[in-house]
């Protein structure tokens, strides 16, 4: 035989560093759990959603093997339960999530195909998402996680760390994808980027998705990424790949993508019958399914046929012992879905800084004033210095925020005094912002990204969202601790882009808590509070009040903490009740100085403060809301709806509002002092209800 042959054959040979049998082993039992689910739980109704991974599996297992560091994290799609088979999840709870059944990954809660897995002892699944691409910037937060413990921290757990992140080609679309790319590779993180090209989206050919169907082609001459792309239905080229691509992303702290190609045996989901696939590119589909083409590498190599046929056997049986076990889990409680939303006492199992012995420091809700009367700017910048100081797990990254100091000048100093893994400017992506902040608090960091302006908030909504229902919809598994600072509302102009509002937006998000600090003390008292806190977090900072002599008060103390959900009553009176946050507390207050009222800022809008406001009202039997937002669907209908719900009896006249006209904030200064609530349009809808 030619010498050019035998190296061929070692080449090919199975690689002895491949556990083959347990690989073999978890393909059979990936299969028996699709197979089951096709013939008998989806006719049952037993299960609602089936993504089969046939086609998929081998490479997937292959992966999984590979990561087996603690530190590691991988976050897949509703196609990866290959993946978490081989990192240890328990098959019972595979298929009892996928019933909807008590326990599993979300109490049934969520999709069955939506996974996540807290693993202490090896590698974790952070929780997947049900939109496509939403799992590539809070890996690669989860990647930049890494190096800081690596880097600053100075953890040597961390030193060969990696963190993955599963796409089809179809996901390659996506901003998602774009933005983890330009994070992974210009902060040269240890991120593997795994395609699983299997030439669609549910029916759209990759070709519309990437020009010439081929991302790894593509990205070849990206700067920073290793590239490495082949057949993921041969064993030996699949098992290399996986082994070279995960050892370049360990050795070389670098991002690396691997595109393997496969086939997609099945339909998208159970419904789809992929009519648009022609009989020949079916058959030809299934001529590349990789367990036959294992089986003929693996036998007699290195399992003889009847270990083969034992090692089916006994995946078959271990997914029908699964399947008894999952039928026999009740379903939850229907009233327990409302626990998990927010913190409520019981640690999670992974993410936050609790989790990697992060303790609060001793606080107060009294405030000990220091020095002279101090902006907005000042107080939250201070107070930003100050836990930074006690607390290496904080870190504020945004654009602009670096050297320039942030466009408000919030953050300026902090990155000299506190370098540039702490304090660090981001790309133009707020989808990348907040997904790597994500993936960051899921790490045990505590972020605070900002968002320049309110209404820049709108290209991170689906990672906001995600954010926020993660603890409910894992069922306390996971949790995302962050705190979002976004500027927004009026200044000395207005327009549609920098001055919105739309607080209410954040309100209807479930998980995150919403603050309107109006003054310079409770700002302080509510950002410590947030970035000691459990929960997510949208801190808005209005832009008129942030240099306003009025909002100025003295630094309360480092010790200060503001409860949310505690209004503050800054006049008091009895003719009539007026609720208010934000920039028009101090409206309010002038507009209500000829008249015995109670003036409520209520501070933070989720929680709000319900009993306060209910007690006011029924004492005075008068209630004005007042805010900035527009009318239509803003937070005032909220409490003019449970005032007359709960208060009905105690009115002397109609729950009224002072708020915006429908419309964006005009850019004109006359225009916008028109549409504002003014102290005039207040005072009058004052005079009005209390002469009603």
């Amino acid at each position: 035989m030619p010498a050019s042959a035998l190296k061929a054959d070692r080449r090919n040979a199975p690689d002895d560093n491949v556990d083959w049998k347990r690989v073999a082993y978890l393909v059979h039992l990936s299969r028996a759990l699709d197979e089951m689910e096709e013939t008998r739980l989806v006719p049952e109704k037993e299960v609602l959603y089936q993504f089969s991974a046939r086609g998929h599996d081998m490479g997937q297992i292959l992966l999984g093997c590979r990561l087996d560091n603690p530190q590691d994290a991988s976050c897949g799609y509703y196609r990866s339960r290959p993946l978490l088979l081989a990192l240890g999840v328990n098959v019972a709870d595979a298929l009892g999530s996928a019933m909807g059944r008590a326990g599993g990954y979300s109490d049934g809660r969520d999709i069955g195909v939506v996974f996540n897995f807290p693993n202490p002892t090896g590698a974790s699944a952070l929780p997947m998402c049900g939109g496509v691409g939403a799992q590539y910037t809070p890996t690669a937060g989860w990647a930049q996680a890494i190096e800081y413990y690596r880097t600053v921290v100075k953890d040597p757990a961390y030193d060969q760390a990696l963190a993955v992140v599963l796409g089809g080609d179809g996901s390659v679309a996506s901003n998602g994808f774009w933005a983890a790319l330009t994070i992974a590779t210009t902060q040269k993180l240890p991120m593997l980027f795994y395609i699983e090209d299997n030439g669609f989206g549910i029916s759209v050919p990759s070709t519309f998705q990437t020009p010439g169907g081929n991302i790894a082609a593509n990205l070849a001459s990206w700067k920073g990424l290793e590239i490495f792309s082949g057949d993921g239905t041969d064993p030996a080229e699949a098992a290399r790949l996986v082994d070279e691509a995960t050892t370049y992303v360990r050795e070389q702290r670098a991002p690396a993508m691997l595109r393997l190609t496969v086939p997609r045996l099945q339909g998208h989901s159970f419904q789809d019958t992929q009519t648009y696939k022609s009989p020949e590119f079916v058959e030809s589909e299934w001529a590349r399914d990789p367990l036959p083409k294992l089986k003929s590498y693996l036998v007699p190599a290195v399992l003889s046929e009847a270990e083969w046929d034992g090692l089916q056997a006994d995946a078959k049986e271990t997914a029908e012992a699964a399947c008894v076990e999952a039928k026999a889990r009740p379903i939850s409680q229907p009233e327990s879905v409302l626990k998990n939303v927010f913190f409520e006492g019981e640690m999670q199992a992974e993410g936050g800084m609790a989790l990697h012995g992060y303790v609060a420091p001793v606080a107060t809700e009294e405030p000990k004033p220091e020095g002279q009367r101090i902006n907005m700017v000042t107080a939250i910048r201070r107070t930003l210095d100050h836990e930074l100081t006690i607390n290496e797990k904080v870190v504020l990254f945004g654009e602009d925020i670096g050297p320039k100091g942030g466009v408000h000048a919030v953050t300026l100093g902090l990155q000299e005094k506190f370098g540039t893994s702490r304090v660090f400017d981001t790309s133009l992506s707020e989808e990348g912002i907040i997904g790597r902040a994500v993936g960051m608090a899921m790490a045990g960091l505590m972020p605070v990204p900002e968002i320049q302006f309110r209404k820049y908030a709108e290209p991170a909504t689906e990672q906001i969202n995600d954010c926020g229902t993660m603890r409910w919809r894992t069922n306390n598994r996971f949790a995302a601790p962050m705190v979002v600072r976004i500027p927004g509302g009026f200044f000395k102009c207005g327009d549609p882009w920098h001055s919105q509002t739309n607080e209410v937006a954040f309100v209807h998000n479930p998980g995150w808590k919403v603050a309107v600090p109006s003054n310079a003390e409770d700002a302080v008292g509510l950002l410590r509070a947030s970035m000691r806190g459990n929960d997510p977090v949208i801190f808005f900072e209005h832009r008129n009040l942030l240099d306003l002599a009025w909002a100025r008060r003295p630094y309360p103390g480092d010790d200060f903490v503001l409860p949310f959900g505690k209004a503050k009553f800054t006049k008091r009176g009895n003719d009539i009740t007026i609720v208010t946050w934000g920039a028009m507390v101090p409206r309010c207050e002038d507009a209500a100085e000829h008249i015995s009222a109670d003036v409520i800022d209520l501070r933070t809008l989720m929680p709000w403060d319900r009993e306060a406001v209910l007690e006011s009202v029924r004492r005075t039997r008068r209630c004005l809301i007042v805010h900035e937002d527009l009318q239509t669907a803003g937070f005032g209908a909220e409490i003019a709806a449970v005032v007359a719900d709960e208060a009905f009896m105690d009115l002397d006249a109609p729950v009224a509002r002072v708020t915006m006209p429908d419309i964006p904030s005009p850019h004109n200064p006359l225009l916008l002092d028109w549409a504002v609530p003014s102290v005039e349009r207040i005072r009058a809808k004052i005079d009005e209800l209390i002469a009603f």
